[in-house]
């Protein structure tokens, strides 16, 4: 047999190194556990602390930006809507085509006329697969508060900025209604990463049967739990990041808030966990300063201070205190 010329097996050679070095990383790439979109999200069980990092900062920024609110103004002037009106009646005017309806009158059309095209017969609902109340469809729950529904979004934004909140910590509402400000935690935190205990029935069934549905969040698994008087024990042992009450202890006896805090300093993870509460600590400033103060320390907690934040879309402020852990 006749050898081959030296000349020829270098070219023969580098081709071979050339296929090697482009077909590896495909083989590589089908040998590897890929994370499975769907809907544009991640799965969960593929995504690690250091890829919910990457997901806050590079795709889920926290807040309104300098940029953001010079491009809303820039098309605001652009389409020529610098100047809302003035009055209710100039409103009206503004309607063009479009018919009118405050939520009672829609519910009265919804329950009468059951919308434009609705099936019919014995088996009209069977194309429903969560047939919702009329009362939730309207929003009617939206005017369950003393301030603009809108108003959820700066609650998140304050709170989530005050603890550098991360999807993958874990949030615990105490009293969250009909998820006014959870909606916002819900959409940005891992899956059941959002934790709430709610007493009130109306507001658990506007959350579990119209809010997380409408929004597209029941891939996120919130776990929302009914319970009355401060009791926790559903939550198990579980640690939180960001333990947060709006509205909440004002209508409770001082005593039944401090046995809450009490059971929500357990809950508190190691080093980190923040508790802040809203409006006023009357709990505490009822007390004599130095009994508050003891109070406190019994629990292992400490009075940080008083912070207030801004609506963006009204004029109002909030006001949060906040209690951290003395370890």
């Amino acid at each position: 047999m006749a050898s081959t010329p030296k000349s020829s097996i270098i070219p023969l050679l580098a081709g071979s190194l050339l296929l090697v070095l482009l077909v590896t990383p495909i083989i590589w790439k089908l040998r590897s556990p890929a994370c499975i979109l769907v809907g544009g999200r991640e799965d969960d069980t593929r995504m690690g602390t250091s890829a919910a990092a990457h997901y806050d900062a590079e795709q889920h920024p926290i807040g309104v930006t300098q940029e953001d609110l010079k491009w809303l103004k820039s098309q605001l002037s652009r389409n020529q809507l610098q100047e809302a009106p003035q009055s209710h009646e100039e409103w009206h005017l503004l309607r063009k085509g479009i018919n009118p309806r405050t939520r009672e009158q829609q519910l009265t059309d919804l329950n009468k006329n059951r919308g434009i095209s609705h099936y019919t017969g014995p088996d009209a609902s069977n194309h429903t697969a969560l047939p919702c109340p009329g009362e939730l469809l309207v929003e009617e729950h939206h005017s369950n508060y003393g301030e603009p529904w809108a108003g959820g979004r700066d609650v998140f934004e304050f709170l989530a900025k005050a603890v550098s909140l991360k999807p993958s910590d874990n949030v615990l509402e105490v009293g969250c209604g009909t998820l006014r400000v959870g909606l916002h935690f819900i959409r940005f935190l891992l899956p059941a990463h959002y934790h709430c205990v709610e007493r009130d029935v109306l507001s658990l069934m506007a959350a579990f049967r119209y809010e997380l549905p409408s929004q597209g969040l029941l891939h996120k698994r919130p776990v929302i739990v009914r319970g009355e008087d401060m009791n926790f024990e559903s939550l198990g042992h579980k640690k939180y990041d960001l333990i947060y009450a709006s509205a909440v202890f004002l209508h409770m006896p001082d005593k039944l808030v401090w046995t809450g805090l009490e059971r929500l300093a357990g809950h508190l993870t190691p080093g980190q966990g923040r508790i802040f509460v809203s409006h006023n600590i009357k709990f505490c400033t009822r007390l004599p300063s130095i009994v508050c103060q003891e109070r406190l320390a019994n629990l292992k907690l400490k009075y940080v201070g008083k912070h207030t934040h801004d609506s963006l879309l009204f004029n109002h402020y909030e006001i949060w205190h906040e209690f951290n852990q003395v370890l």
